[in-house]
């Protein structure tokens, strides 16, 4: 794909929705970071309900501590994996507790220090809390930056250089969410929805079908 052709792709998307940003529920740092610890394997509905009973109740990482181990277990019981999760996020919060103050660490590598954290969900928070041009690569940004030709890649490491050298500088910021709420509701994993697609015609997929 050509570069004429990415910047129009982003140049739609950022028509039909400008300003862009994760599902998940989220008022802090520490909130965003413990809401994508959870969201593994999970849907951001599913994690919304489970924080909303949560982040009022505890929504810092001392907060956690105190919950102790079961009562955060209690909270989030109804979302997949929560015993691992749950040990996670709270091995999690004695490190922001013991390392960093309490406070969210802004570097990729004290970020990927953390249990449960790995370069998607590290990626996540530089880009969604603090506002840095990284782009986290999950199922769906792989998806459609493969169909469409966007950036071809092996593995999402590969797909995230591609996006991170192609996409133009101005759509960089908020190329994460763009792609992610394609592959969500658009670009759909079994039968994508190409007949309601805004950029269908720049996409180079060879097997549109005409849903919508």
């Amino acid at each position: 794909m050509n570069a004429q052709k990415r910047y129009e792709i982003f140049a739609r998307l950022k028509a039909e929705n400008p300003q862009p940003t994760t599902e998940l529920n989220w008022s802090t740092p520490f909130e965003l970071l413990a809401a994508v610890l959870l969201s593994a394997q999970a849907t951001d509905v599913g994690v919304n309900k489970a924080t909303a009973r949560l982040f009022p109740i505890a929504n810092t990482p001392q907060g956690i501590i105190d919950l102790g181990i079961d009562g955060l277990k209690e909270h989030i019981k109804t979302i997949g994996l929560y015993n691992t999760k749950a040990e996670n996020l709270m091995k999690t919060c004695h490190m922001l507790v013991d390392q960093h103050g309490g406070e969210v660490p802004k570097t990729r590598k004290a970020l990927e220090a953390l249990p449960g954290v790995g370069r998607k969900t590290a990626n996540v928070i530089l880009n969604t809390a603090f506002g840095l041009p990284t782009i986290a690569v999950d199922t769906h940004i792989f998806r459609v930056s493969n169909r469409t030709g966007i950036a071809k890649g092996k593995d999402v490491v590969d797909v995230e250089q591609k996006l991170l050298r192609h996409v133009p500088r101005e759509f960089k910021q908020d190329a994460h969410h763009w792609l992610i709420l394609h592959g969500r509701y658009t670009c759909v994993a079994r039968k994508p929805r190409c007949g309601s697609c805004i950029i269908e015609d720049l996409c180079e997929y060879k097997e549109k079908t005409e849903l919508g």
